[in-house]
């Protein structure tokens, strides 16, 4: 491990602080990829700027080094500490696993240890602190344990849970039907050796997607953004503002609705003419802190942020410190989110010529490091407005469910396993502005 006390340093001629300014240039430029500019990590440049060695070298004596820059993410080290790296060896036995979406998932989940739920029993103080992970907890641990499985006993590079996403992605690319990857599923059950773990069904598939949380919601939505077919209009055939019909309508002037009803399945439904998906907050903000890391991060802004005055997180703003005098009870547990709002719009059809702008809505947790809240992966997709169009000022309409979810965070909250402290808590958040 390297000494990086020095960046704590404020005397900058000290030789402790120049040591460390050659130990940390020449850690950045060992990496043959790196080329001949790397972004400055001085206190005004701030990871935005790219600079030749010399010009980085002479900033970090000049402004001095980001003091919370304790890992060197952007110039080469991992994100995840050594501790992590054992833990997650347990699954080194799988081989070198290519999966791009298994790679996703570590991003999301990295350095879980499969013990999460065990504890020193020769330690007292420990003993005491204990608490058994809630069901939520449990689900995404069992979960894990499936990650360990190989995929059969002879398989050196896939695992259940990798294969079984490799699968889904596989169908959601190429648009598959369920009816198909139900039948392949069922060929690759026979086919594979004895003593395989594959789900031999797309029902068993779908209850792993759920145990990730990755899964979202579909609500119908008024084709003129006037409502969503929720609550009380969850049963309505047709727009009580506008009166334009739920279902698409087709030709013969009988809507979907209708066909369907004449149909020997009672319950199935017309196809709608919009379609938000929502993609549930709460079980997102559960994950983060199932992970000792991460969870260990999202107590960053008050165990471990240097506060000397300089802004480089919202931590540091005004607005949060003010925040934090008028509501003392959410800010008297660091853990409590605070969550950033961002929307714009783009064509997911690229450069063909058609008009078409559908609307994301993504949350930031400020909580996390300033170099891991903008992460990608730290970043949640909470809402898919359709188009063709921007919904301008009707966006509120289609904000209500995530408004739903933040209310509850905000008056209650949800109970929360925490990996770092081993505790369950009641997890809380608030939207800042």
């Amino acid at each position: 491990m390297m000494d990086k006390s020095w960046i704590l340093l404020r005397n900058r001629a000290l030789p402790e602080y120049l040591n460390g300014v050659e130990q940390f240039l020449n850690f950045a430029f060992s990496n043959p990829n790196i080329g001949l500019r790397i972004q400055c990590s001085c206190t005004n440049c701030n990871h935005v700027r790219r600079k030749t060695r010399e010009e980085v070298k002479i900033d970090l004596l000049r402004w001095g080094i980001d003091p919370t820059y304790n890992r060197w993410i952007h110039h080469g080290e991992s994100d995840s500490s050594s501790d992590d790296e054992i833990n997650s060896s347990a699954n080194s036995d799988l081989g070198n696993d290519d999966d791009a979406t298994f790679e996703m998932l570590h991003d999301m989940y990295h350095g879980v240890p499969i013990d999460n739920i065990t504890h020193d029993p020769s330690d007292e103080s420990a003993e005491s602190r204990y608490e058994e992970p809630n069901a939520e907890a449990k689900s995404f641990y069992r979960l894990l344990k499936d990650a360990e499985q190989k995929l059969h006993p002879d398989c050196e590079k896939f695992s259940k849970l990798s294969f079984v996403m490799r699968l889904f992605q596989m169908k959601c690319l190429h648009g598959w039907s369920n009816t198909s990857l139900d039948s392949l599923l069922k060929l690759l059950s026979d086919a594979f050796p004895k003593g395989h773990v594959l789900p031999n069904s797309i029902y068993e598939v779908q209850k792993i997607i759920k145990d990730l949380g990755l899964d979202y919601v579909k609500i119908d939505a008024c084709v003129n953004n006037c409502i969503l077919y929720r609550k009380e209009y969850a049963d309505l055939e047709q727009c009580p503002k506008c009166g334009e019909k739920r279902w698409i309508v087709r030709k013969g002037g009988e809507d979907d609705n209708e066909v369907a009803s004449s149909k020997l399945n009672k319950r199935k439904k017309g196809i709608p003419r919009k379609i938000l998906r929502y993609f549930p907050l709460i079980p997102r903000l559960q994950r983060l802190f199932m992970t000792k890391r991460t969870a260990e991060d999202m107590r960053w802004h008050k165990d471990k942020r240097v506060d000397d005055g300089v802004l480089r997180h919202p931590a540091d703003s005004l607005t949060w410190k003010t925040f934090d005098e008028n509501h003392l009870d959410f800010a008297s547990d660091p853990r409590n989110v605070r969550l950033g709002l961002a929307s714009d719009g783009f064509n997911p059809f690229g450069s063909m010529s058609n008009a078409y702008s559908m609307w994301p809505v993504f949350l930031i947790p400020y909580n996390l490091l300033p170099w891991l809240c903008m992460k990608q992966s730290n970043i949640l997709l909470s809402l898919l407005i359709p188009g063709p169009k921007s919904p301008g000022m009707d966006i509120d309409v289609y904000l209500q469910p995530l408004v739903d979810d933040l209310k509850k965070l905000w008056a209650d909250g949800i109970e929360t396993y925490d990996a770092f402290k081993q505790q369950n808590f009641q997890l809380r958040a608030s939207l800042c502005k």
